[in-house]
């Protein structure tokens, strides 16, 4: 038996097909352009800047040029923003008002006068459960300006909602990373060299730079650190290399721990290397332990390797211990044990106090085993008194 074959049957439904298709196709598009139009574009003016008379500028020539004009007319207080690229990593910088037991910004009240940075691994977890795996991709760079110059420099990550306090806002677009870094080391610099009246400002700039996602970051950071810089900026400029500027960071901090003539610096560099995330940190702090000249810098990398822990600073830190020449650096070893966790360090107390042949490290021992509270150190009390 033949089946009829139905042309036009076949062409109606095709029809109907395609039509069916065309139809969801330009809803899609229609919904991605208001998707995108809806959507705040890197450079624009935030949608998360309250209690502001909001203005928005482009710059015009270079942000120096812009800046310098708009500072000469800043009679009353107002503030400048504008956004940069912020540097890969789970980090936040928030002003202030950081209470929320979470890892997010919440508001940046920018009349309030503390700011908060917080920094944590890539896989760790906020409190409330939240895994966070990026951090913001956009630094929000902010000045505020009176009788025509800067009284203040701050910095939010872009999740932060910014309270401006009901002050005028003008929102710049059109910035370029590298001339933002060339505009805040001028007050980093000015900071450095003209005395304590621009030290909050200058810090303000010197942390705005080391979170800018930019080549010229690194290259200003290197001017920071150069032997020739006061010593304040260096000590400053080592903490956001470790705590920021990542693995270009980490270079900079093992050329200052090897080279860098001052002891106090190279006290700092140690505290910088542990806060860096990168893996050659804790070698090169187990390095400054056993090897710098300077008995005090010994013992400050002893005492913030116990806070890094691990098996390789815990047989650094005994290591200094036993072999270390100075009896000072001995018994900061001792302490930097009293640091680490009780099940590690008590145990480890408990030993250097029986069988040290230094009667100081003993007595030192003993004592951090007084402070510990721990049973096992009641116990060896009461082993010695009843001999």
């Amino acid at each position: 038996m033949r089946i009829p074959f139905n042309f036009r049957a076949l062409q109606n439904t095709l029809v109907v097909f395609v039509t069916t298709i065309a139809i969801a196709y330009g809803a899609l598009r229609h919904a991605e352009t208001t998707i995108a139009a809806a959507s705040p574009q890197p450079d624009s003016a935030p949608a998360n800047i309250v209690n502001a008379r909001l203005e928005t500028q482009a710059v015009v020539g270079t942000l120096a040029d812009t800046f310098r004009t708009l500072e000469a007319q800043a009679d009353k207080p107002e503030w400048l923003g504008y956004r940069v690229p912020q540097i890969p990593g789970d980090r936040t910088m928030c002003c202030g008002n950081y209470s929320d037991g979470t890892y997010g910004c919440g508001t940046c009240r920018l009349e309030h006068e503390s700011d908060n940075f917080i920094s944590r691994d890539n896989g760790s977890q906020a409190a409330g459960g939240t895994l966070h795996l990026e951090g913001s991709r956009q630094l929000q760079v902010l000045v505020r300006l009176e009788r025509q110059q800067v009284t203040r420099i701050r910095q939010a990550s872009e999740d932060c909602m910014l309270d401006a306090g009901g002050l005028p806002f003008i929102w710049l677009t059109g910035v370029k990373p590298a001339e933002s870094v060339a505009l805040l080391s001028d007050f980093v610099r000015k900071s450095a060299l003209e005395g304590s009246g621009e030290h909050q400002i200058g810090q303000g700039a010197l942390a705005a730079i080391a979170l800018h996602d930019d080549a010229s970051a690194d290259r200003a950071f290197a001017g920071f650190v150069a032997p020739d810089q006061p010593e304040a900026l260096r000590k400053h400029a080592s903490f956001w290399l470790g705590a920021a500027r990542g693995k270009t960071g980490f270079t900079q901090l093992q050329k200052m721990a090897k080279s860098d003539p001052s002891p106090e610096v190279r006290s700092q560099v140690a505290f910088a290397l542990s806060v860096s995330h990168e893996p050659e940190a804790l070698p090169e702090m187990i390095r400054m332990a056993k090897d710098d000249e300077s008995a005090h810098v010994r013992g400050q990398a002893l005492f913030w390797l116990a806070h890094k822990a691990g098996e390789k600073a815990v047989g650094a830190i005994q290591g200094a211990i036993e072999n270390d020449p100075d009896t000072e650096v001995k018994k900061k070893a001792v302490f930097a044990l009293s640091q680490l966790p009780k099940d590690e360090g008590v145990p480890k107390l408990i030993e250097v106090a029986k069988s040290n042949h230094n009667r100081e490290v003993r007595k030192q021992a003993m004592f951090w085993l007084g402070q510990s509270n721990d049973p096992r150190a009641l116990a060896f009390f009461e082993e010695i008194l009843s001999r």
